[in-house]
């Protein structure tokens, strides 16, 4: 009998995931606590934006014509325990207000919940990104003779789906081979396709998702600390990314200099995990990380003094600013932690006149911030600005009409806070255009 799969938490990616299992042809239920996210799910349609989610969610949910039906919703604890013989924890981990922490609130809520409707012999596994240790407490809280299984996730935001139909790892760790073996059935299909497949204890797969995550922002943070000294000494950071690219023990990719990370895992993942490091005698492991974060944020700053630069040095009390980007990254509408808008943020509480446009974050922009300025289009919003700055690396804005934007600006001058556009293309317009890390023209 083929396995009946649960997912907990219906979020970006609780979504993601019972769509992808139903993909891959299981029958799925997925639950989350809040009605009006269900009966949206329930249609088809979901409350963030990812490229490919919504047309996978509409092939599979039942009641939509020509769907397979595989994919139902509930706020049904009953309905989840007496269904599931896989149950996958996929709710939220945020960091504690006022605490480099994790909050455990929801991981905790939804293993009780679950632990008094789910049957013998099921599996519960654990996506959520928790602090070291967490499993062996959560195991604890599980009736006899149901196992748990940590299987961290590794979706990047604007590629979810594909990462999740065709991950380049998959990380199980289980305590006995009956989790494991259940867990090859349901990945049957992308570790056919080559996905590989690493078994490990429960301690070393939750260490996986905060290391790569650590090690991610190391790097991103290494070059954009490179873009300060290029900038001390007229060096040239997008060159020196390149040159040490080439060196296939660095690798080429995320090296571009600018405005640093954001989102809702990065900065909170790597925070998180300094103060278990700490909780468990081990704080000085890990305390490049706060040099990490350190660099990260102060790259926001330094793009709100490059932009205070670029209109005399004084004041912008008074000086139209047009921010192109508001989301953390492309191919998003999440705008938490969003450097892009941390960024307009700043200048408009100095007295700056900020205009917003970004291709989908608009709406969750203005949930933040909704005394800055918005406006619909790239056009309207650098409409009589006194400087341009490029803040969200879109397609669209790489495509963008110097020529074009040049007839509405107050004063041709732009400048890149992710090293994306090119310079010269916009010099050949009339604009001034300054990149961080790069030499002045």
């Amino acid at each position: 009998m083929a396995l009946k799969i649960t997912v907990i938490g219906t979020g970006y990616l609780g979504a993601t995931h019972a769509a992808a299992m139903a993909e891959l042809g299981f029958e799925v239920l997925g639950l989350d606590v809040v009605p009006e996210k269900i009966e949206l799910l329930s249609s088809g349609r979901v409350p963030m934006y990812e490229p490919g989610l919504e047309d996978l969610l509409a092939k599979h949910v039942a009641g939509i014509e020509g769907s397979t039906g595989r994919l139902r919703f509930t706020t049904s604890w009953e309905e989840v325990g007496a269904f599931g013989d896989v149950h996958f924890v996929c709710v939220n981990t945020p960091q504690k207000h006022g605490e480099y922490a994790c909050d455990m609130s929801y991981v905790d809520a939804a293993f009780a919940s679950l632990a008094a409707v789910v049957r013998e012999g099921a599996l519960v596994v654990g996506k959520s990104t928790v602090p070291v240790g967490s499993a062996e407490r959560l195991a604890g809280l599980l009736p006899e003779g149901v196992d748990l299984a940590w299987n961290p996730e590794f979706l990047r935001e604007g590629f979810a789906v594909q990462d999740t139909l065709r991950p380049d790892r998959i990380v199980v760790g289980v305590q006995g081979e009956r989790a494991e073996k259940t867990l090859r059935e349901v990945y049957a299909v992308p570790v056919g396709q080559g996905s590989p497949f690493v078994v490990t204890d429960f301690p070393t797969a939750e260490l996986v998702k905060t290391s790569a995550n650590s090690f991610l922002a190391t790097k991103i943070s290494f070059i954009n600390a490179m873009a300060e000294l290029c900038e001390a000494t007229g060096g040239d950071v997008a060159k020196l990314a390149e040159a040490i690219g080439h060196d296939d023990r660095i690798g080429a990719k995320f090296l571009r200099a600018g405005i640093g990370f954001g989102g809702g895992c990065l900065p909170k993942d790597i925070r998180a995990f300094m103060a278990r490091a700490g909780e468990l005698g081990a704080d000085q492991a890990l305390t490049f990380l706060r040099e990490i974060d350190s660099i990260n944020m102060r790259r926001r700053g330094q793009m709100v003094e490059m932009a205070r630069e670029a209109l005399g040095g004084s004041t912008f009390l008074g000086r139209r600013v047009a921010v192109l980007g508001a989301t953390f990254k492309p191919d998003s509408d999440d705008v938490r932690d969003s450097p892009a808008l941390n960024v307009a943020g700043q200048i408009h509480l100095q007295g700056g006149q900020v205009t917003v446009y970004d291709p989908k974050g608009m709406e969750n922009a203005r949930r933040v911030f909704p005394t800055l300025g918005y406006a619909e289009t790239a056009l309207d919003a650098v409409r009589g600005a006194d400087v341009v700055l490029h803040l969200t690396e879109w397609r669209e804005f790489r495509e963008l009409d110097p020529a074009e934007l040049a007839s509405v600006v107050s004063s041709r001058v732009i400048l890149d806070g992710r090293n994306a556009l090119d310079g010269e293309r916009w010099r050949a317009a009339g604009w001034t255009y300054r990149a961080m890390g790069r030499p002045r023209a």
